[in-house]
């Protein structure tokens, strides 16, 4: 019997590894097949060998070589990077609330961190500067661990986490209102600069963004990962995760620190991206039936670059040449997942 059982779960096991297997490969091929669509599709389309040798160093013409290099393969990466980045921070703070409607957006952290970035543009450009990546990226932080605070002030004051979900919103309605008042009264020329980034977009992304986007966020998906072990454990509960020698405050602190970095360094290149944090790990779990960290945090990276890929890829070309903010899209396939998640919450 004992020898019976050995077998059942290794071979449970193997089956599992194989459909987890499985999964990433598909993910993958069309990770790969969507980032080749972004660069060949757009105003101009350019034939998929001629991207793979403009991209290898051929000579494909300078128009071409110029689209490509400078402007589709800069907007293609940081839609992978960004959408990936703010996947897995939803998941962070999904399994730090313990909710599955928890994200960036809907607890009002990603408009803080609008709000902030706002000010600081507004600000540099009145005095004739710019603004660097690193310094974006710091005014968002900064944002984003002031809405984090107010929602983990109003958490401890309310029990039931539908009402600490309409705290975040209400909070995320503040910050906006703020914002847009700023905007209002900014300079012409700084309302240009504002008015698209404010609905989220990924254009306009440059080399250098994306080598400032791509060291936070390899570094913090990094450590996400690391984490893999004891979120697995605070997943089973508080004092299961302390008998298992868990440091529930530190984990705790670096589940807030990292999310936080991750959606503000989302927020301040491509603005505030809606339902992609809430969406996309739940399609993951769905996908690889497992809510194990060590597979999901990987897949939450993979999936929400698929996602935001697909939703740029289609809000640069449905109504070519005019171009759909990315939050348009991702909240038509976004937001229906969350209403089948509060329906799901509601009917448990």
């Amino acid at each position: 019997m004992i020898n019976m059982a050995r077998s059942y779960g290794e071979g449970t096991e193997e089956r599992r590894a194989g459909r987890y297997t499985v999964a990433f490969i598909c993910v993958i091929i069309l990770l790969f097949m969507l980032f080749l669509l972004n660069i060949c599709m757009g105003s101009v389309n350019i034939p998929a060998g001629d991207v793979l040798s403009s991209l290898f160093g051929g000579d494909t013409g300078e128009v071409s070589m110029k689209i490509v290099t400078d402007i589709r393969l800069p907007r293609a990466v940081a839609a992978l990077l960004l959408g990936g980045a703010l996947s897995v921070s939803g998941f962070f703070l999904q399994t730090f609330f313990h909710n599955p409607i928890a994200g960036p957006f809907i607890l009002g952290i990603s408009s803080g961190a609008k709000l902030t970035v706002s000010l600081a543009m507004v600000f540099s450009l009145s005095i004739g500067s710019r603004l660097g990546s690193f310094s974006m990226i710091a005014a968002a932080f900064i944002g984003a661990m002031i809405s984090m605070g107010f929602v983990l002030m109003l958490s401890n004051k309310v029990r039931r986490m539908s009402v600490l979900i309409i705290c975040g919103v209400m909070i995320g309605y503040i910050c906006s209102a703020i914002t847009d008042f700023v905007i209002t009264f900014a300079d012409d020329s700084n309302i240009v600069n504002l008015h698209g980034w404010s609905l989220g977009s990924f254009s306009g992304m440059g080399h250098e963004h994306v080598r400032a986007a791509a060291f936070i966020v390899i570094i913090s998906v990094c450590a996400a990962f690391f984490l893999s072990k004891p979120v697995s454990a605070y997943q089973m509960g508080d004092v299961y995760a302390e008998n298992a020698g868990v440091n529930l405050r530190a984990l705790r602190a670096a589940l807030i620190l990292i999310s936080s970095i991750l959606s503000a360094t989302v927020t301040a290149f491509a603005g505030p991206i809606s339902f992609v944090g809430v969406a996309v790990p739940h399609l993951i779990k769905t996908l690889f039936k497992t809510s194990r960290p060590i597979i999901l945090i990987p897949g939450c990276f993979l999936g929400g670059a698929v996602f935001c890929l697909i939703c740029d890829l289609m809000a640069r070309t449905l109504f070519a040449p005019t171009e759909l903010s990315i939050s348009t899209v991702t909240a038509v396939f976004g937001a229906p997942v969350v209403l089948l998640l509060m329906l799901r919450m509601s009917g448990d």
